[in-house]
């Protein structure tokens, strides 16, 4: 027997006993993740009757389509202004003293320790009529009445760009870490202005972040549930909360199972748009 039959067959080998660990975990995936997703898909096509008239709800109810309409323009608009603003502190913190970058990225690992029931209560006492931002506005005489910031679209938009703003920040940030410096130096070295050097070689060259960030931000806030309903106040009925009413109160369950099938669709349709159109090893500076 050669040297490498008896390589190839150790090799084999191995990988069986890595099947081995494998398996009791893909079995498990299957029970508790797997299972329910199929029996969701069963229900959105089962309840009441056997057919698609729960999927037809989304031509001819217009209160879907209005619900629907609402949570795509919420989640366009988080994932803008949060990418913009993450942007912005990823970009800063990239031309920062070590030190510094290290407090602000502390900064913004903290956010992800607070609740998000906390945030919206939070956003609840500083919005609202008698809030600290009005009593402020009020008391600077810039105002004469309270302004409505809460419990209608501004308040849910305050909210959740807030909570949305680290997940843009993180994918950036390993990006522009992944970018030569010496070509900003070169294009420099050219006669190119700072302004000129960003928009022709640093902005395209974070372009992988940018899609990246955006497409995470907008798939979490797809399924924001929380913060719409603390403050939105019951205005501002999103896809998630309306599935709950659809479950907890209405009690159909077929259109509740259809909108979920429907925005898990969307959301594995839009991780294939990563997969193909986002190459990973450059958002994430890998050599």
């Amino acid at each position: 027997m050669s040297v490498g039959s008896v390589t190839r067959g150790r090799a084999s080998a191995s990988q069986n006993i890595y099947w081995l660990f494998v398996i009791p975990l893909l079995a498990l995936v299957t029970v508790l993740y797997a299972y329910p997703i199929a029996k969701v898909l069963w229900i959105s096509f089962s309840d009441p009757v056997l057919g698609l008239q729960n999927y037809e709800k989304l031509i001819t109810s217009g209160t879907i389509q209005r619900i629907l309409w609402r949570t795509l323009r919420i989640c366009v608009i988080v994932t803008l202004l949060s990418v913009i603003i993450g942007y912005l502190v990823a970009y800063a913190m990239m031309h920062v003293q070590d030190q510094h970058r290290t407090w602000m990225l502390t900064l913004v690992l903290v956010s992800f320790w607070v609740s998000v029931l906390v945030r919206a209560f939070a956003w609840l006492t500083l919005l609202r009529s008698n809030g600290i931002i009005n009593e402020w506005l009020i008391g600077l005489g810039l105002i004469d009445e309270p302004l409505d910031l809460v419990r209608n679209q501004f308040g849910v938009l305050v909210g959740m760009v807030h909570y949305m703003i680290p997940y843009a920040v993180l994918p950036l940030l390993a990006n522009m870490k992944g970018i030569d410096t010496r070509l900003m130096s070169a294009s420099r070295g050219l006669g190119a202005g700072a302004f000129e050097t960003f928009i022709r070689i640093y902005l395209p060259l974070s372009l992988p972040g940018i899609i990246a960030a955006g497409l995470l931000v907008f798939i979490i806030s797809l399924g924001f549930f929380v913060t719409p309903a603390i403050l939105g106040g019951g205005r501002v009925l999103m896809i998630a909360e309306y599935v709950s009413v659809q479950v907890l109160i209405t009690t159909q369950w077929g259109t509740a199972s259809m909108l979920s099938a429907v925005l898990l669709i969307t959301v594995f349709g839009l991780l294939f748009l990563m997969s193909r159109f986002v190459n990973l090893n450059t958002m994430f500076g890998a050599r």
